[in-house]
């Protein structure tokens, strides 16, 4: 079973500070801002567009990858179950986020790769 990936979701960046990092993401490079979320004081995760392809930054994610890409698929659920047959490490469990769905797995070499869905609007 082969899972049906449609797009780059994002590519993500663990930030420590905030401030410093909009400094740099909006001032210094100038990116817009889309997505903003608080998810509770001081623990943010933002959303940059480049060319229609997102840059997520965040201090409010567990773990601590210093990149990650996010793959944006078909069913989550179905991803989910091709993953667990495969027996591929899942390092996130699926969570629940107001516009999303998601969960992380590694590759053979370590790298975390988010598996996401978007909801319907």
């Amino acid at each position: 079973m082969s899972i049906q990936v449609k797009e780059i979701a994002f590519v993500f960046h663990l930030v420590t500070d905030i401030p410093r990092a909009r400094k740099f993401y909006e001032g210094l490079l100038g990116l817009k801002t889309g997505v903003q979320v608080e998810f509770a004081p001081g623990q943010w995760w933002i959303e940059y567009d480049i060319a229609g392809q997102a840059l997520a930054v965040s201090n409010a994610m567990p773990g601590k990858p210093a990149s990650s890409l996010a793959l944006e698929v078909a069913d989550l659920d179905a991803a989910h179950r091709a993953v667990l047959a495969a027996g591929v490490t899942i390092t996130t469990a699926p969570v629940e986020f107001p516009p999303c769905r998601m969960f992380q797995i590694k590759d053979d070499d370590g790298n975390v790769i988010t598996l996401h869905q978007r909801k319907a609007k």
